[in-house]
C-alpha cells in the first residue's frame, strides 16, 4: 500500500463504495460510487476500468447461524459486487453454475488441507472406513464423498488424526494457531491433542469463486471483457479455474499491461459527456432515495431480514447445506421466484446513514447474483462437477455441455446461452 502511496500520478479513494459501471455503445466509461463515511458520491471518468472486487459469499445459507454466521470459507465482505456491476453493465458472465464449496473442519470452518497433506490424515467415516479411496480426493470429490457417507448413515465423517506422533500433533497445533486460531482452542478446550482425537469434517455452504472454480466475467486472453475497456482479474474474472492467489496476482498485471499498451495518456482527459452525467445522477438519485426517509417510519423489512430471507432460499431450493448440495428443476424454478420476490422488496429498503447504505447495495448485488446463478444451474442439464452442481433430474454427465454455459443481460432479460472451449490458444471475443 505505501509503494502505492508513493508512486506518482495515483490517488487512492478508500471506504469508497463503487456500485455502478457506467458505459456507452458497449465501451466502458466509468464507475459511480459513494463514500461509506463521509455524505458524498464519486463520479469517476476513466478510459479502461479493471474491476478486482472477487467473487461472492453470503448468497446461501451458512453453516453458522446468529452471531457467528460469518465464520466461513470465503470473506463475508466479498459479496459479488464485481459481478453484479458487470451484469447491470451488459457484460458477458461465464460458468457461475460451476459453484466453489469448501471441506472444512466442523464449526471452526477451519482449513483441512494442512492436517491432509500435512501429516497425511485420510478422511474417515463412523465406521473407521477409509472413504476417500472410494469417492476420490480431488475437491469436489472430498465434498461428495462426505456428503454420501453421511447420507449412508456413516457420519459423522472425520479426518483420521489419531495416532500421528506428538510431534506431529504439536505442529498442528502450532499451524492453526497461526491460521485458524479458533481450531487450535477448540483443541485445547476439549481437552484432546490432534492425535488424541479425530477431526470431524463438513462441506461449507456454496459459493461464487473464479480462481477456485471458473465462475465469473468472461474474458480474453488479456483479461479483458466483452465491455471495451473494461478488465477482470482473480476471483471475478472467469473461465480460468484453480489460479488461487499467485494466477489472481498474474491476471492483475496481465490486465495492466495490455491497459497500458492501449492507452494514450497524452490524449486529452475524458470529458463528462450528457449520457454519462444522466446516467450517474440517476444511480445517485437512488442512493438519495435510500437514504431520504421519515426517520420514524419503521421499514416492512430491513437489509437483514431481506438477506435472511435470500440465504433460506437459496439454501432450500437452490442446492445449499440443507438438501446436501442438490437440486431439480421445480427447485430451481421455485428459487427464481422467490429471489425476484426479494428484489422487488429490496427496492423498498432504506439506510439511516452511508455504512448502511452500503449494506443495502450489498443486498442488492447478491440478489441479482443470486438470480444469474440460478439461471445458470437451470440451463446446464447435467451432473458435471458433484456437489458443486449436482442435479437430481440429470444425474449423469452429458457430453453436449462440455462448453461454457454464458449469460448477458439484454433489455432486463438475462439470456443464457453456450461458448465453446477454447484450450492453449490466445482468444479474442468473437462478439
Amino acid at each position: 500500500a505505501n509503494a502505492v502511496k508513493k508512486s506518482k500520478n495515483v490517488k487512492i479513494l478508500n471506504t469508497v463504495n463503487i456500485t455502478d459501471l457506467i458505459t456507452e455503445n458497449g465501451e466502458i466509461k466509468g464507475a459511480v460510487g459513494f463514500s461509506i463515511i463521509e455524505n458524498a458520491a464519486y463520479k469517476i471518468l476513466a478510459k479502461k476500468v479493471i474491476v478486482a472486487t472477487g467473487g461472492a459469499s453470503g448468497l446461501y445459507k451458512p453453516n453458522n447461524p446468529g452471531f457467528s454466521r460469518h465464520k466461513m470459507w470465503y470473506p463475508p465482505f466479498n459479496t459479488g459486487a464485481g459481478y453484479a456491476m458487470g451484469i447491470k453493465a451488459g457484460a458477458e458472465m461465464t460458468t457461475f453454475e460451476m459453484r466453489f464449496i469448501a471441506l472444512r473442519c466442523k464449526d471452526t470452518i477451519a482449513p483441512t488441507g494442512t492436517i491432509a497433506q500435512g501429516v497425511g490424515a485420510k478422511q474417515v467415516n463412523s465406521r473407521g472406513f477409509v472413504y476417500e479411496d472410494k469417492y476420490g480426493i480431488t475437491t469436489s470429490e472430498r465434498v461428495y464423498g462426505t456428503v454420501k457417507e453421511n447420507q449412508l448413515g456413516n457420519g459423522p465423517c472425520y479426518l483420521k488424526t489419531s495416532g500421528i506422533t506428538d510431534e506431529e500433533s504439536k505442529s498442528l497445533l502450532k499451524a492453526y494457531l497461526n491460521m485458524a486460531p479458533s481450531q487450535t482452542l477448540k483443541w485445547i478446550e476439549s481437552g484432546k491433542n490432534p492425535n488424541e482425537q479425530d477431526v470431524e469434517i463438513q462441506g461449507t455452504e456454496p459459493y461464487i469463486v473464479g480462481g477456485h472454480t471458473a465462475s465469473g466475467f468472461w474474458i480474453n486472453t488479456n483479461r479483458e471483457t466483452t465491455v471495451k475497456g473494461l478488465y477482470a482479474a482473480g476471483d471475478v474474472a472467469g473461465g480460468f479455474p484453480q489460479k488461487y492467489v499467485t494466477g489472481a496476482l498474474a491476471e492483475g498485471e496481465i490486465a495492466a499491461l495490455d491497459v497500458i499498451s492501449k492507452i494514450n495518456l497524452k490524449n486529452e482527459k475524458n470529458k463528462e459527456n450528457q449520457n454519462f452525467s444522466e446516467q450517474s445522477e440517476k444511480i445517485i438519485k437512488e442512493y438519495e432515495n435510500i437514504l431520504n426517509f421519515e426517520k420514524n417510519k419503521i421499514n416492512e423489512f430491513s437489509i437483514e431480514d431481506l438477506e435472511e430471507g435470500m440465504q433460506k432460499v437459496m439454501d432450500e431450493y437452490a442446492g445449499g447445506i440443507s438438501t446436501n448440495y442438490q437440486f431439480n428443476e421445480k427447485q430451481l424454478k421455485l428459487a427464481d421466484e422467490k429471489i425476484s420476490q426479494l428484489i422487488e422488496l429490496s427496492k423498498g429498503v432504506k439506510a439511516e446513514d452511508m455504512h448502511d447504505l452500503m449494506f443495502a447495495y450489498e443486498l442488492k448485488d447478491r440478489l441479482l447474483v443470486c438470480k444469474s446463478l440460478i439461471a445458470h444451474l437451470l440451463y446446464r442439464k447435467e451432473t458435471r462437477w458433484h456437489t458443486f452442481n449436482e442435479n437430481l433430474d440429470h444425474p449423469k454427465t452429458d457430453e453436449k455441455f462440455f462448453k461454457y454455459v454464458n449469460s448477458k443481460l439484454i433489455n432486463d432479460k438475462l439470456e443464457v446461452f453456450t461458448r465453446e472451449i477454447v484450450k492453449e490458444d490466445f482468444y479474442e471475443h468473437s462478439n
